[in-house]
């Protein structure tokens, strides 16, 4: 691993605004693939047995057929597996032994299938002496004889209810009465697994971010933007070619979009069902990004502003630098309160108290982060639902997890005689103790173009 962190700590400038920070080199491929395989062993390793112990499931099973897979086994698919292959089936059990010389691990890793999933999941399934794979994954669970057998089953999230119906009424079939009595739901042992990021990813990650930083800052700059004739479809699809030209990947398709001293109202609802798209940018506007990349395997979620400067003026006008500012108040206002063992219900309740009580009209929306854009864990607020989320919104806080710090401030603007919306979003990890952003946030407006000598 260390030569791997050698290269992505490797730096190389490769546009044009040069007083921006050197981007980090993207790895080729197959450098891609040793890193990802690395990082899963360590997961299955290190972090699996301390998750399945904390939630006390000693055996999990987990069912898939080639594209229908559960989204939990396609984290865990080694680097040259795209997808499932024909049905495939993971069984992790807890032998409950601690780590020793003839045991070093003490979670058994096993595939019911004819053949290994890459170095870390061993074939266990002889088709000469059991034909039916089914029949396999049952001889497996009664010769270990697991307290629990936890299954992807799960009401409040998406990434943890994985299991198909035909799979589970082909496995309940096969699986003797006995041990039917013994089947749980693992949504929080999936979720666990898929929220807590280990050393080696909060390693790369900081760079993961900054490259999706520099990729926004480049996209509202002079060196894209041309105002009277750029309009924000242009920046849109601009991005989505910059993506693919580093040989990167995006969960979701940008967002940009302006604020201006006009007559129209900026809609909050339509800012986020729909927004208008081919407005010309023009000096005076102040522009928003949504923007995220896939790479090795995380994701960023970032939400940015520009302001082009009109004729005359070298700065952002002060009125919306202050607007500004209520933002980054509103996300310290949340920050602030992370605590482990919180919900995310929570969190949302203390902060919006707090930023009621300081003048703030603010709108929070944080989700967590990692190897999917929105992803499992506490879901603190959604856009149309300040008062709470049922079911996501009353999971806890737990170290070592990551979330997308996303949320409006409403501001007044005199001499726009209109209220504006300062809409952030940055990523940042939680340890247990301490909430952090990955690699710093936005605290002043970008300007186009760019005031000489600016440096992020």
């Amino acid at each position: 691993m260390t030569k791997l962190l050698h290269l992505l700590f490797a730096l190389s400038t490769t546009w044009a605004f040069a007083q921006a920070q050197p981007q980090p080199t993207i790895l080729s491929e197959r450098e891609r693939a040793r890193v990802v395989d690395e990082i899963l062993e360590d997961r299955f390793t290190n972090l699996l047995p301390q998750l399945m112990r904390r939630e006390g499931i000693d055996m999990w099973v987990i069912i898939s057929r080639e594209y229908n897979e559960d989204p939990v086994l396609k984290t865990m698919l080694p680097s040259t597996w795209l997808s499932a292959r024909r049905r495939t089936i993971m069984v992790f059990f807890d032998t409950g032994k601690e780590p020793s010389a003839d045991a070093p691990e003490p979670v058994e890793k096993l595939a019911i299938a004819r053949y290994d999933v890459g170095n870390l999941l061993k074939g266990a399934w002889d088709i000469d002496v059991r034909p039916n794979q089914w029949d396999a994954l049952a001889d497996i669970i009664q010769k270990r004889n697991p307290k629990k057998i936890g299954l992807n089953i799960s009401k409040n999230y998406g990434h943890a209810d994985g299991l198909s119906h035909t799979e589970y009424d082909e496995f309940m079939a096969k699986l003797p009465a006995d041990f039917q009595k013994r089947i749980v739901p693992a949504e929080r042992l999936a979720v666990g697994w898929l929220e807590t990021r280990t050393a080696k990813e909060l390693a790369i990650y900081p760079l993961i971010c900054r490259l999706s930083h520099q990729i926004v800052q480049e996209g509202l700059s002079e060196q894209v933007i041309q105002p009277g004739v750029t309009t924000t479809d242009d920046v849109v699809w601009w991005f989505r070619q910059r993506i693919t030209e580093l040989g990167l990947d995006t969960w979701f398709h940008p967002t940009v979009d302006v604020q201006r001293a006009d007559d129209k109202k900026f809609d909050h609802l339509r800012t986020f069902a729909k927004r208008p798209s081919g407005e010309v940018i023009m000096p005076g506007d102040l522009l928003h990004v949504d923007f995220g990349i896939t790479y090795l395997r995380l994701n960023t979620d970032q939400q940015q502003h520009a302001y082009v400067l009109r004729p005359g003026e070298t700065e952002v006008p002060m009125a919306i630098q202050k607007a500004f500012q209520q933002g980054n108040r509103l996300q310290d206002i949340l920050t602030e309160r992370f605590q482990a063992g919180k919900s995310g219900n929570q969190l949302l309740k203390e902060a919006l108290e707090q930023a009621q009580k300081e003048g703030i009209k603010g709108t929070i929306y944080s989700h967590p982060i990692g190897v999917h854009g929105h992803a499992a864990g506490p879901t603190i607020g959604l856009w149309d639902q300040q008062k709470g989320v049922p079911g996501p919104g009353d999971y806890p806080l737990f170290a070592n997890t990551a979330y997308s710090i996303e949320l409006n401030a409403a501001v007044e603007i005199p001499e726009w005689k209109k209220t504006v919306r300062i809409m952030l979003e940055e990523d940042g990890l939680f340890d247990g103790q301490h909430f952090r952003y990955i690699d710093g946030r936005q605290t002043e407006i970008y300007t186009i173009p760019r005031k000489l000598g600016y440096v992020k």
